[in-house]
């Protein structure tokens, strides 16, 4: 599908709204083409200096130490510290770049994750339409912080997004802009700490019909205490709201499909199943009970959705209900 048709698509569906002709669910990408050259380095100049920057890269890792959090083989990670840790929602309504749309329903996501987050114990702050330089000072605000006495961390991005890139208010970035600053040697005191993403923004342009599932007739029915070194991008986990190179779809009354279902799985199982457990039943949820209503535009008409995963967790991590009298451990 090329960005003409994504172009035409979203006329018919922003008149269709205007003449209240249906309810439409929406998607979380631009409306336009766009040059996709923010974010973008490139030339022969940096590609002389990335050996060099490579091996002080090496050098300066190699020499740093954290607190270990947990033993060595623990099974889960040590979620008994004195607080859950800090949670920052970046809520994205309103854009600066003609070509965006605003994001209709996206406040519904916004208050009830944070009402979820805040069941699990979590320091949850809600940061609106914030331009680029605004999120890295919050997000350098938070690496910055000592967590010693916290879990983990978790940041939640509902915006707009495509082919890689997420949308700020006034223009895109990558994710890794974002993550980076948790790594371990930027942020030591998360060293082996869980890192949660939860990224609701389209990935592509492409659409996914589904496929119907008929029963068939034959079915049935029914050395612990030792240092040790780690990667600095261990303990990482991303949760999309979409595989690479799909849309990403949001009823503009409800809000969107993938948030809608993580905030109902935080809220009936947050405390009880372990988060990758808990993220396949997200899944489950999206695509099983969602489906798209444009019926005025039938290429965008009843199409699905499924959220995916990329996790470089290395234990299980389950929100526990916190002790009266926890101690940073």
């Amino acid at each position: 599908m090329t960005d003409e048709c994504i172009t035409r698509t979203f006329s018919v569906l922003r008149a269709s709204n205007s003449n209240n002709i249906i309810n439409a669910d929406s998607i979380d990408a631009q409306g336009e083409a766009s040059s996709n050259s923010a974010g973008v380095v490139g030339g022969a100049a940096s590609a002389a200096n990335s050996a060099n920057a490579a091996a002080v890269v090496v050098n300066t890792v190699n020499k740093y130490v954290a607190r270990m959090p947990v033993d060595r083989y623990a099974r889960e990670y040590n979620m008994n510290h004195k607080n859950r840790g800090l949670a920052l929602i970046f809520n994205h309504e309103y854009f600066d770049i003609p070509s965006l749309k605003a994001r209709a329903g996206t406040n519904v996501d916004a208050e009830e994750l944070r009402k979820a987050l805040k069941r699990l114990d979590f320091d949850v702050s809600v940061h609106k339409d914030c331009k680029l330089r605004d999120i890295l000072k919050h997000i350098e605000k938070a690496a910055g912080q000592d967590h010693s006495d916290n879990d983990c961390i978790a940041i939640a991005i509902l915006s707009h997004g495509e082919h890689g890139y997420i949308y700020a208010k006034d223009v895109q970035y990558k994710l890794d802009n974002i993550w980076h600053y948790f790594t371990s040697h930027i942020c030591p005191t998360l060293a082996g700490k869980p890192k949660l993403f939860f990224i609701q923004a389209c990935q592509g342009d492409r659409l996914d019909s589904g496929i119907m599932l008929e029963k068939s007739v034959t079915e049935t029915d029914g050395e612990s205490s030792m240092s040790y070194k780690i990667p600095i991008h261990a303990d990482f986990l991303f949760s999309y709201s979409t595989i690479p190179g799909y849309y990403s779809w949001r009823n503009t009354t409800n809000g969107s499909w993938y948030i809608q279902s993580l905030i109902q799985e935080l809220n009936a199982n947050g405390k009880k199943y372990n988060i990758l457990t808990l993220l396949t039943f997200v899944s489950q949820r999206v695509a099983v009970d969602f489906e798209s209503n444009v019926p005025s535009t039938p290429m965008m008409d009843r199409q699905k959705q499924i959220p995916c995963v990329t996790s470089m967790l290395t234990r299980i991590l389950r929100f526990t209900d916190k002790p009266s009298s926890s101690k940073a451990g």
